[in-house]
């Protein structure tokens, strides 16, 4: 199986464990205050990543790192203060925006265009979103929504810089210190930034567990390794699963239901995948190259 392809699947991994711990955000919520969750959740995975890869890390390329890092920390207080006040579908639906905000940063790095092909898949997933998401008729975002929105904004450039350096500094030291750096801004301010509250309760530890380990310390080391041999266009697209795996779970878990509007959406979603999948074909190589190349 070739590198980008093993790449490509284990973004789609990713995307999957993203989805389903929505739910599992969602009920601790309700028992921990965000920025605290955040900080033991950050806390959790750069422990066991440095554990991992403490002898890889090197000291003398962190700063790429930690603007990851910062980015990543603004992604998550945004996305997880929404999700107080949306639904985890509808959440994860807003957050999936950063999709067609990837190629136009992209472009901006690197002074070029995504194919044409990616640019209609991309579309198209977007459009599924957009009728997932919006009511029929108007145009009406809550607070949570608008949270989630700017969300969408942090985790498009946070997805753009893991690709342009995650080759240049090491995937090892990327994903280190940027979660140990979303750890202690976590720790720096959930006392200032909200009304402290957390009860012990088994919901709340497990989130924390899984969340931290799964969620974080895998997915985002994974990540960084994955993003080497694939472009942040396409790293992006794959990630636009990520909302469907979370309706699913919500619809399982929680009995969120979609209309047929929304259903078609999400399917749209699927089609703008493919549509790039089944384009790609034996020709020449994509944009990654581009960014490769950029990087090394």
């Amino acid at each position: 199986m070739p590198l980008r392809t093993r790449a490509e699947l284990a973004l789609l991994g990713v995307a999957i464990i993203w989805g389903t711990t929505f739910v599992l955000v969602k009920n601790a919520l309700e028992q921990v205050s965000t920025f605290l969750f955040l900080s033991m959740r950050f806390s959790v995975a750069a422990l066991a990543l440095f554990v991992l890869y403490r002898k890889a890390v090197r000291r003398d390329r962190m700063w790429p790192a930690v603007m990851a890092g910062g980015l990543l920390f603004i992604a998550y207080v945004f996305q997880t203060a929404g999700l107080e006040t949306t639904t985890a579908s509808k959440s994860a639906f807003l957050t999936g925006l950063s999709i067609p905000m990837v190629p136009l940063l992209s472009s901006l790095v690197y002074h070029n265009r995504p194919r044409a092909f990616e640019v209609a898949g991309i579309l198209v997933a977007t459009l599924g979103m957009g009728l997932m998401t919006l009511p029929p008729g108007r145009f009406d975002l809550s607070r949570g929504d608008f949270l989630s929105l700017l969300c969408a904004v942090a985790f498009a450039l946070h997805i753009v810089v893991v690709g342009h350096y995650s080759s240049m500094i090491g995937f090892e030291t990327l994903a280190v210190v940027q979660i140990g750096t979303a750890a202690i801004l976590g720790w720096g301010t959930f006392r200032f930034a909200e009304h402290v509250r957390f009860e012990p309760t088994f919901a709340v530890w497990s989130a924390v567990l899984v969340c931290g380990i799964f969620a974080t310390a895998v997915a985002f080391g994974t990540q960084a390794w994955a993003q080497q041999y694939t472009s942040a266009t396409r790293a992006a697209l794959i990630y636009s699963l990520e909302p469907v795996v979370a309706w699913v779970t919500s619809y399982l878990l929680l009995g969120e239901k979609l209309s047929q509007r929304a259903v078609f959406g999400a399917f749209l979603i699927l089609g703008g995948i493919l549509m790039v999948e089944l384009k790609r074909g034996k020709g020449k190589e994509h944009q990654s190259d581009t960014e490769s190349a950029a990087a090394s």
